[in-house]
């Protein structure tokens, strides 16, 4: 046996540890096993096997990640995060539909159960439309919430 099929083999045992815990991005999990492997060509051997094996799907991870965040947060802010685990554009194009079809819902759920009730002035409008908007949703969904929210109280 070489010495890189040793550290191809460690290498993978390292990986599928990983993987077990949860979904991975080929990009997030190269940069987790870099830390533990100099060669860059023994690397990729191992993220193409594991990708061959139906180990490491970046699909996969993308529609887990939209699937957990999507009660918590808006389509802006996911896509954001699947960018910079390295999913690539035409796996996000697949899930930005979705995404965007129940954002309202979402928005709507998110904002109930933080404030509940319509603000009270400007500030407090400021204060619930940052909040919406770092939770990733787009100014026109802010919008339809308060407005609904408001007529709501009436």
């Amino acid at each position: 046996m070489k010495v890189s099929d040793s550290n191809s083999l460690r290498l993978e045992t390292r990986a599928l540890r990983y993987l077990a815990r949860r979904e991975h991005s080929r990009y997030e999990l190269e940069k987790k096993l870099s830390a533990h492997e100099q060669s860059a060509q023994v690397l990729s051997e191992v993220l193409d096997r594991l990708e061959q094996q139906g180990y490491l799907s970046t699909e996969r991870f993308a529609e887990q990640t939209s699937r957990t965040r999507r009660s918590r947060f808006g389509s802006q802010r996911i896509v954001h995060e699947l960018k910079e685990k390295g999913v690539d554009a035409t796996h996000i194009a697949r899930l930005l539909p979705d995404l965007m079809a129940t954002d309202l819902e979402t928005a709507w759920q998110v904002w109930q159960k933080k404030f509940g009730t319509p603000p009270r002035d400007i500030k407090e409008r400021g204060r619930q439309m940052r909040f919406l908007t770092g939770r990733g949703f787009s100014p026109e969904i802010i919008r339809k919430v308060l407005l609904q929210a408001e007529k709501d109280a009436q």
